[in-house]
C-alpha cells in the first residue's frame, strides 16, 4: 500500500492564474479529481498566485469556469473554506506563512540570505552537454555579522536553499526511483525580494500545512523534485506521494504548444467540443484503463481511474480521434438536445430555413463546429455541378433516366403545398409506386438535383422538407435544364 493511504486521501490542483487554461492543466485537474474520488479523499483547489508580474485579473475566473463546466467541483478552496485556508498564496503571504519557514530553514543552516543582484555571480556551467547559468554562493560565504549589517541597512535580498553534498534521491509512482547527486542542483530561490515566495517553496510549504498526500503534476517537475526532496528533509516533514505525468505532443510528437489553438480548453468549448468528451479524451492522454474501453463518463473513470496505469510515454493529442470521440458524443445526445446545443451556430442560415431541421441534418454528421460550413455548404448557395453526379451505377440511373425521373415528379411537387417531411415523402413514395420504381432511381436523381452534389447531408425526404417548395422546385428546374442542355 502507498505511503499515507492508510489516512484520508487529499489532491490539490494548484493552477496559476497567469493565462488560459492548457489542456495539460486541466489533466492534471482531473487526475487529482479521479484519485481523491476513487479513494473517498478530497479534492483541494488552491490558487497560486505569488507571480505578479504575470497575473492576469480574469485567468482566476476562467479556472473556476472551466472545472464547473467540466464537472470537476472541488470540495475546498476559494468559496469553500475548509479548517486549511485561505486557498489563495497571495492571502497566506499576508499572513507570514512562508518567511516563518524560511527563517526556519536559515536558523537550521538550510538556507541563507542572498544580496546579490539577478544576474550577479552566475556562471554557465555544462552538465551532459547543457549549458546553464548557476549561482556560484557568493552570499552563503558572508558572516553573521555582514548579513546583519546588510538586512539592518535594508538591502534587498532573497532567500536561497543551501543545498547539501552528496546525492538526493526520490520515488515517483509512475517514473520509479530517481537519484540525482547534489552538484547538479542550484540553490534556488525560496523567497524573491518582493517578498513572496516562488512557486518552488509555496507550494512545498502549502502542501503540508493542507496535509495534501498524493501530487500530481508534470513530468517537467522531476529535476525540480529533488530540491524539493531536500526542503521535506530540512523541515522534517513527510514526502507526498509523487505522480509525474508524461509529456502531451502533437501528432509530430513535439511538445503541444500553447499557440496551438486546441491547445487551449477554452477554445475547445467554443469550437464546439462537448465537456465530457474534452474529459474523457484528456483523461487518457497517458492513462487507459484495464480494458479497450474509449467512451467513459466521469462516472466511470473515477471507477476505473489507478494512477498506477499512467504510462511515462509521451501522450499523442491526437486530434481527428479527438474529433470522432466528440463526434460520439454527439451522437449519443437526443435530438432536443442536440437542437439546444447547435442552434446558436445556426443563426448565421437564412430564417426561410427551419433550423430544426438543419440540426437534423448536423446530428450524424459533425464531429465539431468547423464542419458546420462543411456539411451545409449547399444549403444557401446551390453549387456549380456537372451532369454526370446524376449517374449511379448501383441504382442504375444515367443522365438519361435522372432527367425523366426529375421532369415526371415535378408536377407532383408543385401542386403540393405542404413541404412537412411526413407530407413530402409521402406524395414522393406514391410516385415511386406509380413508376413501379425501386427508390434509388428516383431519390437519387432527386437528391442531387437539390444539393448539387454527388454526397450531401439529408436524403431526398429531408432535403425537400428543409427547402420547402419554391428552393426545391427551383433546384429542380435548374438539373432539369442542365440535363436537357446536355
Amino acid at each position: 500500500m502507498d505511503k499515507k493511504c492508510d489516512g484520508v486521501v487529499r489532491t490539490r490542483f494548484a493552477p496559476s492564474p497567469t493565462g488560459y487554461m492548457h489542456v495539460g492543466n486541466l489533466r492534471t485537474a482531473l487526475y487529482c479529481y479521479l484519485i481523491a474520488k476513487k479513494l473517498k479523499g478530497t479534492f483541494v483547489l488552491r490558487i497560486e498566485d505569488t507571480d505578479r508580474n504575470r497575473y492576469i485579473q480574469d485567468a482566476e475566473q476562467v479556472i473556476f469556469d472551466t472545472l464547473k463546466v467540466c464537472g470537476l467541483d472541488y470540495d475546498e478552496g476559494p468559496g469553500k473554506e475548509g479548517d486549511v485556508g485561505p486557498y489563495r498564496q497571495s492571502e497566506r503571504v499576508k499572513q507570514g506563512i512562508y518567511m516563518k519557514y524560511a527563517k526556519q530553514l536559515i536558523e537550521q543552516g538550510d538556507a541563507y540570505y542572498c544580496f546579490c543582484g539577478h544576474e550577479e555571480h552566475h556562471a554557465d556551467t555544462c552538465e551532459d552537454g547543457e549549458v546553464f547559468t548557476k549561482y556560484d554562493r557568493h552570499c552563503l560565504k558572508l558572516s553573521k555579522e555582514e548579513v546583519e549589517k546588510n538586512l539592518a541597512e535594508g538591502k534587498p535580498f532573497v532567500i536561497r536553499q543551501k543545498v547539501p553534498e552528496g546525492k538526493t534521491s526520490f520515488v515517483d509512482a509512475v517514473y520509479g526511483t530517481i537519484e540525482v547527486d547534489n552538484s547538479e542542483l542550484e540553490d534556488m530561490i525560496l523567497i524573491k525580494s518582493d517578498g513572496y515566495p516562488t512557486y518552488n517553496f509555496a507550494n512545498i510549504v502549502d502542501d503540508h500545512l493542507m496535509n495534501i498526500t498524493h501530487i500530481v503534476r508534470g513530468c517537467e517537475y522531476l529535476s525540480s523534485t529533488p530540491k524539493y526532496t531536500l526542503l521535506y528533509k530540512a523541515l522534517k516533514w513527510e514526502e507526498p506521494i509523487y505522480i509525474h505525468c508524461p509529456h502531451i505532443t502533437d501528432e509530430e510528437h513535439k511538445k503541444l504548444s500553447k499557440r496551438l489553438g486546441h491547445s487551449s480548453v477554452n477554445n475547445l468549448l467554443k469550437n464546439g467540443f462537448l465537456p465530457e468528451a474534452i474529459i474523457n479524451f484528456i483523461a487518457l492522454l497517458g492513462w487507459s484503463p484495464d480494458n479497450e474501453q474509449e467512451i467513459m463518463s466521469l462516472v466511470e473513470l473515477i471507477e476505473k481511474f489507478d494512477y498506477h496505469r499512467i504510462n511515462k510515454s509521451s501522450a499523442v493529442f491526437d486530434l481527428k480521434k479527438f474529433k470522432w470521440m466528440n463526434g460520439e458524443y454527439y451522437k449519443a445526445m437526443s435530438a432536443d438536445s442536440f437542437y439546444n446545443f447547435i442552434c446558436p451556430q445556426l443563426q448565421k442560415y437564412p430564417s426561410i430555413y427551419d433550423r430544426r431541421e438543419l440540426s437534423d441534418l448536423l446530428h450524424d454528421r459533425i464531429e465539431c463546429f468547423e464542419d458546420i460550413d462543411t456539411v451545409l455548404d449547399f444549403i444557401n448557395d446551390l453549387p456549380q455541378y456537372s451532369n454526370e453526379i446524376f449517374e449511379n451505377q448501383k441504382f442504375k440511373v444515367t443522365q438519361e433516366v435522372a432527367l425523366d425521373i426529375l421532369q415526371k415528379i415535378l408536377p407532383k411537387l408543385e401542386s403540393a403545398d405542404n413541404y412537412s417531411k411526413e407530407n413530402i415523402s409521402q406524395i414522393v413514395k406514391d410516385f415511386i409506386a406509380e413508376q413501379n420504381a425501386k427508390n434509388g432511381v428516383v431519390l437519387w436523381p432527386l437528391r442531387v438535383a437539390l444539393s448539387g452534389k454527388m454526397s450531401s447531408a439529408g436524403g431526398a425526404y429531408e432535403l425537400l422538407a428543409v427547402f420547402k417548395k419554391d428552393e426545391s422546385l427551383r433546384r429542380i428546374k435548374i438539373a432539369i435544364q442542365k440535363l436537357e442542355n446536355n
